[in-house]
């Protein structure tokens, strides 16, 4: 059961985004930005970072939902989203993507635990310093959406159809206009904490 009186039946940080639509809006259009938005790292990359962070956090619904999308950018390919998050320095994807996901993943630890080498290494693989800088705001961001989706307590389901389907939707669609569909939370209940 969620932490506050969040609609019943929206999984994941659409449950949060129903509850304040004032602050869904812009985390969409953040998200979308760095996902979706210009990019020489593909739309796919972006959401790899993405996912493989969200594991690091724990986070059952960012890591599969992101998971996911990733996926569908691939051409469905769960299984490397699987392996990536299990040891993505013995997957198949490039060295540069290799040495942005060791970026990530000292992000998530902390900024502070980014080095010069981790950096050195990213560019001996070809990153640009946009793709690095790109590279730290997604992990940060998603550092951010997991502790705002489990923070809250928000319900995941395990359904993997789905997270494929919402991962489709996503891939195709983007995130600005991925909440319209949400019931907006009863403005009386807002003020309200349920205690299970």
């Amino acid at each position: 059961m969620a932490h506050i009186n969040l609609p019943e039946g929206i999984p994941g940080i659409l449950g949060p985004m129903a509850f304040s639509p004032d602050t869904a809006k812009p985390l969409n259009e953040l998200a979308e930005v760095l996902l979706r938005g210009p990019n020489s790292l593909s739309p796919g990359e972006r959401e790899m970072i993405a996912t493989y962070v969200s594991s690091q956090n724990d986070c059952y619904f960012c890591q599969t939902v992101h998971g996911a999308v990733a996926a569908h950018h691939l051409g469905g390919n769960e299984t490397l989203i699987d392996e990536l998050k299990r040891n993505f320095e013995s997957t198949a994807i490039s060295d540069k993507l290799k040495s942005l996901l060791a970026i990530a993943g000292k992000v998530q630890k902390g900024g502070l635990h980014v080095t010069s080498e981790d950096v050195e290494r990213a560019r001996q693989h070809g990153a640009t310093d946009k793709e690095i800088h790109d590279t730290v705001l997604i992990a940060a961001a998603f550092c951010m959406y997991n502790r705002y989706v489990d923070g809250l307590a928000t319900w995941a389901p395990r359904d993997p159809a789905m997270y494929r389907e919402s991962g489709r939707r996503l891939a195709e669609q983007g995130y600005v206009h991925s909440t319209d569909h949400l019931p907006q939370a009863n403005a009386n209940s807002r003020g309200s904490a349920t205690h299970g």
